[in-house]
């Protein structure tokens, strides 16, 4: 298993009576891209902001890449929050400079790889244009190049693809696809579960304010799933009958629940009685699936 770049141990955070976070821990590993996911109030934009040092944790242990997570980390980590935000009288490349200087580059720097970015993403025309002129979709095109103009380590994205129509969202998928092969690690926030189906490794699931479900995308999918199997018929229909329980029915494929200490070869006997079998397929929970039962029965 690949070394972790963040650690988060029993991370506590308070605001008054309420707890945001109790006693959270994640292990991001380096290279992964890793969904951060959980209901409304779970947790996950609070630390997000505490990974991005923008608030502190009241308990708990950070460590970043090998050390306890510093001020200094602050240039090495990139984060685009949901609520963005950027100045709308002032022009789109002279914010763009201003925030990329802030984060370190130097102005010759930062210059080139916004033009390169500018260009790449097809919105050099905009240089020139203010912020207020911009859709919600266009401005979030300026904050993502923004957000990882000075190539940090550690990129943080709280729902990267709101606001975008499917073009672009496809585009920005791209490119942090992109990003992850050239070795960034990347945390990802979203609502979207075929996102993570799409392009997360591992994903930690936060509840009521705690770790509930934690792992490589593949182990956990494996560790929620049962007697589930999808089968298609040629001909003849499935019956319910004591070895199985039919769950859905779609045409000529039906999605069964066998019965506990029931086999597959009992159940494929039993219907080849009656109907001739084209397929039958262990069903793999979907991570929405997934998602819901682990909520629901934590």
């Amino acid at each position: 298993m690949k070394e972790a770049i963040f650690i988060a141990k029993d991370v506590v955070k308070k605001y008054g009576d309420h707890t945001a976070l109790n006693k959270v821990n994640i292990s991001v590993p380096r290279g992964s891209i890793y969904g951060l996911l959980g209901p409304n109030g779970a947790g996950k934009t609070t630390l997000m902001r505490i990974i991005n040092q923008i608030t502190a944790p009241d308990s708990g242990s950070l460590t970043f890449n090998g050390g306890m997570l510093k001020p200094k980390h602050v240039h090495e980590i990139g984060y685009l929050p949901e609520e963005r935000g950027l100045y709308k009288k002032m022009k789109v490349g002279e914010q763009a400079l201003y925030l990329a200087q802030l984060k370190g580059m130097p102005y010759s720097e930062a210059m080139k790889k916004l033009k390169f970015w500018f260009e790449k993403l097809e919105i050099i025309s905009w240089w020139n244009k203010k912020v207020e002129e911009l859709s919600k979709g266009m401005a979030q095109k300026v904050q993502f190049i923004v957000t990882i103009i000075h190539n940090p380590k550690l990129l943080i994205f709280d729902e990267p693809f709101s606001g975008f129509d499917p073009i672009n969202a496809a585009i920005i998928r791209k490119e942090i696809l992109n990003l992850s092969q050239e070795g960034t690690t990347i945390i990802f926030s979203t609502h979207r579960m075929e996102s993570v189906e799409e392009i997360c490794d591992h994903i930690a699931l936060i509840n009521n304010s705690q770790t509930i479900l934690e792992g490589p995308i593949d182990k956990v999918k494996k560790s929620f799933t049962d007697n589930t199997y999808e089968i298609t018929l040629s001909n003849g229909q499935i019956k319910e009958n004591p070895l199985f329980t039919v769950t859905k029915e779609e045409g000529n494929t039906y999605t069964i629940c066998i019965n506990e200490g029931i086999t597959q070869k009992d159940v494929i006997q039993e219907i080849v009685k009656t109907s001739d079998i084209l397929s039958f397929n262990k069903k793999n929970p979907s991570m929405e699936e997934i998602f819901i039962k682990a909520v629901n029965n934590g």
